[in-house]
């Protein structure tokens, strides 16, 4: 038997929605307007930039940044044309290969990352005491939690 929404869940779960697909886009367009970027861009370039040597194997990319292997092979392409990523072989494995933050990544990056902090603060935790973000914290840990685990993740 289905356990529909009750009035209490059903509001949550339509703000959480929509909170989430709002922010997004603001952030989205605030990103692109000011740095060429967009919120994909970004997520690699954080992602390179917070690893060691500045380079991710691929399936550890897209590990992170939880996409399918179609859409972060034509995104790296996209980045590798704009000069924002390379791809070098891996020494180690012939067949493997390294996505590579360049010169050009970590200056976009660099230049995007203080308008970005200040829109995130701006629409989102500057709207939020000190308890509600350890709050919000520790709900969202709980239910990636269970999405991991549903997903065969550690």
């Amino acid at each position: 038997m289905t356990r529909w929404l009750d009035d209490d869940e059903q509001h949550a779960w339509r703000a959480w929605l929509r909170l989430q697909s709002r922010l997004t886009a603001h952030l989205g367009r605030q990103l692109q307007q000011e740095s060429g970027l967009s919120l994909a861009d970004y997520e690699v370039l954080v992602q390179l930039s917070e690893s060691p040597d500045d380079r991710l194997r691929p399936y550890a990319l897209q590990e992170l940044l939880d996409w399918e292997q179609s859409r972060l092979s034509h995104h790296l392409s996209r980045m590798q044309r704009r000069g924002l990523v390379e791809r070098e072989e891996c020494p180690s494995d012939r067949r493997g290969a390294f996505v590579v933050l360049t010169a050009a990544g970590r200056a976009a990056i660099e230049a995007a990352a203080p308008g970005h902090v200040a829109a995130v603060r701006a629409f989102f935790l500057d709207h939020l005491d000190r308890d509600e973000l350890r709050t919000l914290g520790r709900l969202t840990s709980r239910v990636v939690t269970r999405l991991d685990a549903a997903a065969g993740r550690r």
